[in-house]
């Protein structure tokens, strides 16, 4: 970045001082200076006193400025992307003079980047949350939060587990993560994209139960026993290490910036912890630690569905909830927002 600024301040000395090396292209309403490096400063006006007009500028000032500007556009120092396709290849820099400053806005092949108050308009979600990712670290890991409901589908009917004693509160039964994963591009296209979500995930899984029910291990299997007291909330909640693994295809419209992404893939969890949760009528509570015959690894199907940066998704497990025979043949499906 130095360099860069080195060379602009340079541009700007010569353009000020150097007025004799300035090759018009048309008569009266552009300028270009060429150095030996290849490198032009390209100054358009719609006349001859609109680069006249150019003295009510200090150009150092914008110098300096535009080079924190692309210091702060996502993807690294430099703003230069791995494929160089991004920024400083093809870039194009407007400076607008406002009446609280100089608004420089940077406009490059397939992105718009508006900095200050103005709109941020990136093409890619990957740029979206380029801004969460650790400064300095190199890493190529971005995070997320992802929040939903879930909810219980039950696979055959069991008489020892009528639904009614596991029944669930929907907006009770609370889905929260965090994430953290990388996604490369497989293929590049003009209209659309191939890459790989993968990454780890912590979540936690709450189902919050209808009425005054609680989950217990008894020796024979779980159960769900009315507490015979009035709860505020009973819940069972299991806490769970996973990986997704996602192929996504990205959609561009005809002027390179995204429409939206679809995804389906997926994933394995283990189960780290889970515990049940009272809440009495008072206020107290009581948390009781215990496998409750939960399937300790769980596996399923995902789908993802992208607009600019939020991703909603739903997943579906596969495989049994509880140990066989020793809880309701169910499955969980959880559908949510991540970002």
């Amino acid at each position: 970045m130095n360099r860069l600024l080195r060379t602009l301040t340079i541009l700007t000395g010569l353009f000020i001082t150097v007025p004799a090396q300035a090759k018009p292209l048309s008569p009266t309403d552009s300028l270009v200076i060429r150095f030996a490096n290849r490198t032009r400063l390209v100054i358009y006006a719609p006349d001859k006193a609109g680069i006249q007009a150019l003295s009510n500028y200090d150009l150092n000032k914008i110098v300096r400025e535009m080079g924190m500007k692309l210091d702060s556009v996502p993807g690294g120092k430099t703003a230069i992307s791995q494929d160089g396709g991004r920024f400083l290849k093809d870039t194009v820099l407007v400076v607008t003079k406002q009446k609280d400053g100089v608004t420089i806005v940077v406009h490059g092949d397939e992105d718009t980047t508006r900095i200050g108050s103005q709109r941020k308009d990136n093409t890619d979600r990957d740029y979206d949350r380029s801004r969460r990712r650790k400064k300095g670290s190199g890493s190529n890991f971005d995070y997320t939060i992802s929040i939903g409901l879930n909810t219980l589908i039950q696979q055959s009917a069991n008489p020892n587990y009528p639904e009614d004693n596991y029944a669930l509160r929907p907006i009770g039964s609370r889905y929260f993560a965090l994430s953290a994963g990388a996604m490369p591009t497989l293929i590049r296209g003009k209209h659309a994209s191939l890459k790989l979500y993968y990454g780890v995930e912590v979540a936690w899984n709450n189902f919050m139960f209808e009425g005054n029910k609680i989950a217990q291990k008894d020796p024979t299997g779980v159960a769900f026993v009315d507490a015979g007291r009035d709860l505020q909330k009973s819940k069972l909640t299991v806490c769970t290490l996973g990986i997704p693994v996602v192929p996504r295809v990205t959609f561009y419209d005809s002027d390179g910036r995204k429409i939206c992404h679809i995804g389906f893939g997926g994933y394995i969890n283990y189960r780290l912890d889970s515990y049940r949760k009272i809440k009495e009528a008072d206020g107290s509570k009581d948390r009781r630690h215990s496998d409750f015959y939960l399937n300790s690894a769980r596996y399923g199907l995902v789908a993802h569905l992208g607009i600019r940066s939020f991703d909603f998704f739903a997943k579906y497990d596969l495989n049994p909830l509880f140990e066989t025979g020793k809880g309701p043949d169910v499955r969980t499906l959880t559908f949510g927002i991540g970002f």
